[in-house]
Order: C-alpha cells, then sequence, then structure tokens
C-alpha cells in the first residue's frame, strides 16, 4: 500500500499516538471538569498539557487562549462567525478551502457582511500586494491559508500580518495543510487568530483541532451549555477556554494529539518539511517533462509537499481508481472542497487528482507512483 491522501488525514499514525490513545481509553478516560475523582482530574491535565504544547508549538503567549475543535472547520467557523459583526467587510482568496468560503458566502447572502475574494494567479500564488489593495475603511478581518490544499501553493503570512497589524485588522489563518510542516511563530507572523485540525500533519486522531486566539481578541460563542465550571449560572461563563468549550471534549483525542507534537518535537519539524519536500520535487522532476501530463502550481519552494495534476485525455476520478484498485495507491480526484481554486487554475470542470505527501512516505514509493501513473497513460493511448 502506498498512501499518498495525507492532505485529507495523516496515515499511518505514529505508534505513540495509537498506543495513547489505548492507555487513555482503557485506563482513565473520565469526564475531565465534571467531577474531582482522580480520573477526571488526570484526564484535565493531560488536555492542559496538550495546550501547553500547542502554544509553545506556534509561540503563543497565552495557553488558556488555546480552544480545542473537532477539526479546522469548527475552528474556522468559529473564528469567523465569533468576531463579525453586521456591516463589517472582510477579504479573502480564491484559494480557500469551502470551510472559509461558506461561512463567508453565507454571511455576504444573509446580508451581514460585504466580501471581496482576491484571485491568485495562473500558479495558484497569491499577490499579498493585491488583498492590500482590496481595503476598505470598514474592513474587519483578513482570512487566507497558508497553504492551498488542491495545489500546495504557500501564502507569504508574514507580509499579510505585518499589513493587518499596521491597520489594525484582524488576521485569521487557516493552516490546516501547514502546522506541523511549516514554521508558525503567531507573534512573529502578527496572526491573531489560527485555526487548524489535530488529524493532518499533527498526527493526532481524526476529531481532534484548535484555535489558537490572540490575547485580548474576543470570540462570541457559537454554542453555549455546560463546561463544567461556573455551573451554578445558567450564563455561559465569559472566561478562555472555557466560554467556547461547551460540552465534552475529544479528551482521548486531545491527549493522543499531544503525543503527535511530541513526535514532531523529537523528528523535528525541519526534518519533516526536508523530507517531505524532497518527495514533491522528486515526484515533479519525474513528470514535468511528460507531454500527457499537466502539472499545477508554482512547481518551486512556493509550493509544500501537494502536487494536483490531469492527464490528457483521462478523467482525474478515473485514475484514482485505477490506482486504488490495481496499484494500491491512494490519492484523491475531483475538487477537493476548493471550487474557487480550480476556477483560478482552469480545472473547474476537470477537476485534478492530488497527490499529498507525508513524513511517512520515501523516495521509492514516489518511483512506484510515478511508474504506475506512466503505465496507465500508456493503456489508455492503445
Amino acid at each position: 500500500m502506498i498512501y499518498l491522501d495525507n492532505g485529507a488525514t495523516t496515515f499511518p499514525k505514529p505508534k505513540v499516538v495509537t498506543d495513547k490513545i489505548m492507555e487513555c481509553s482503557l485506563g482513565y478516560a473520565g469526564n475531565p471538569g465534571r467531577s474531582g475523582h482522580k480520573l477526571a482530574m488526570k484526564m484535565d491535565l493531560e488536555i492542559y498539557e496538550t495546550r501547553e504544547k500547542i502554544c509553545k508549538l506556534i509561540n503563543g503567549t497565552e495557553v488558556l487562549n488555546v480552544i480545542f475543535t473537532f477539526n479546522a472547520t469548527d475552528s474556522l467557523n468559529l473564528a469567523i462567525k465569533g468576531v463579525l459583526e453586521e456591516g463589517d467587510h472582510v477579504i479573502t482568496t480564491s484559494m480557500e478551502h469551502n470551510s472559509v468560503l461558506r461561512p463567508l458566502n453565507k454571511l455576504r447572502k444573509d446580508g451581514k457582511i460585504e466580501l471581496s475574494i482576491v484571485y491568485a494567479d495562473d500558479k495558484g500564488y497569491i499577490d499579498p500586494q493585491k488583498i492590500f489593495e482590496a481595503l476598505t475603511p470598514n474592513t474587519k478581518l483578513i482570512v487566507t491559508t497558508h497553504m492551498s490544499n488542491v495545489f500546495g501553493t504557500i501564502v507569504d503570512i508574514k507580509a499579510i500580518g505585518d499589513f493587518c497589524k499596521e491597520n489594525n485588522i484582524l488576521y485569521l489563518v487557516d493552516a490546516s495543510q501547514s502546522i506541523g510542516v511549516l514554521d508558525i511563530d503567531v507573534q512573529e507572523m502578527n496572526i491573531d487568530l489560527l485555526a487548524f485540525p489535530g488529524h493532518k500533519a499533527l498526527f493526532g486522531p481524526m476529531g481532534t483541532g484548535a484555535l489558537y486566539i490572540k490575547e485580548g481578541i474576543i470570540v462570541k460563542p457559537l454554542k453555549e451549555g455546560g463546561t463544567g465550571s461556573y455551573s451554578h449560572s445558567i450564563d455561559q461563563p465569559e472566561l478562555y477556554p472555557d466560554s467556547l468549550e461547551s460540552g465534552t471534549p475529544n479528551g482521548v483525542g486531545i491527549i493522543a494529539l499531544g503525543k503527535g507534537i511530541d513526535f514532531i518535537n523529537e523528528v523535528g519539524l525541519e526534518n519533516i518539511r526536508n523530507h517531505e519536500m524532497s518527495l514533491k520535487n522528486h515526484f515533479i522532476e519525474l513528470l514535468k517533462d511528460n507531454e500527457d501530463v499537466i502539472l499545477y502550481g508554482t512547481l518551486d519552494d512556493r509550493q509544500g509537499a501537494v502536487v494536483s495534476l490531469n492527464v490528457k485525455d483521462m478523467d482525474s476520478s478515473e485514475i484514482s481508481y485505477i490506482l486504488s484498485d490495481e496499484f494500491d495507491i491512494y490519492t484523491r480526484p475531483g475538487f477537493h472542497c476548493a471550487p474557487l481554486a480550480h476556477k483560478t487554475m482552469g480545472t473547474e470542470e476537470l477537476g485534478a487528482i492530488r497527490f499529498s505527501f507525508g513524513y511517512y512516505n520515501t523516495l521509492e514509493e514516489i518511483d512506484k507512483t510515478v511508474e504506475a501513473l506512466l503505465n496507465i497513460i500508456e493503456r489508455n493511448k492503445k
């Protein structure tokens, strides 16, 4: 088996992660914050330790402003709907996932906000200057991905963060594809809100994610309910993280996510990034001169370990199916929940097949994948 769908979720997970799931599930999966007994207290402590690990990874300043969610979609909706008011203007880009575009579009259609979408060039690269030029007097928020989930293009979030700070605008970054691979420093990059899942390059389980909120920023709750704190009151607590974490959390998943971050720290984020980039570069090198293959993206260091392509006269879904059925190679075809990114690249009708590489992939697997792809291409010509 060759798994090349790490852009959806990393697989396999490190053994320390799966071992922690079993240890916690069998040993102390009490309800955190809801009781004074030892199991609940141990769960509470280890959840807090994961907050600390996340805060350190992104160089955050306030551990309690790490808000646990169930995925990046959850985090993005919480951030977007939690800071915007009627009449606000928002700037985003054509390279965003629907987890950004759909909540913003809904608010726009409901007449609550104004929305500007800045388009990338035909390589998928976002020019920060075009974002700056979209500024209006009522711009409240800029939202961008850090790295495209379809074409791997990396956004200059430092330049955008600096602009936002200078103009007193909130900056929300979708780090779904980048956290755990690219360097993220919320202080240095002037990021106000950072949304991300646990199940991708942080090596955590599905059903985990977080939103980091810069100190001093108020995010309104999307839901109210039990928090295990201030239980004598029918009012929602106002302090983080309680105000935004109603209901029983995925404690087992959060604690296992902490082990994923331990794994990253042990291996070294730079080592992970260099390995994945070497796989991407090797893949591109083997295919860039093939006249039957259309590669998308900048195809340079501005592109992360994600490569989408099409084969002339073949449907992306057909190729992905053959790779899976005949060769045990797993990819993702179609439109990847990013319709405007495909429109930007001219693939809104075709879609594309995405190869997303991860730490556990090898150069040998890349060679076998290209060999299988070329085999499919040659068979299609007959």
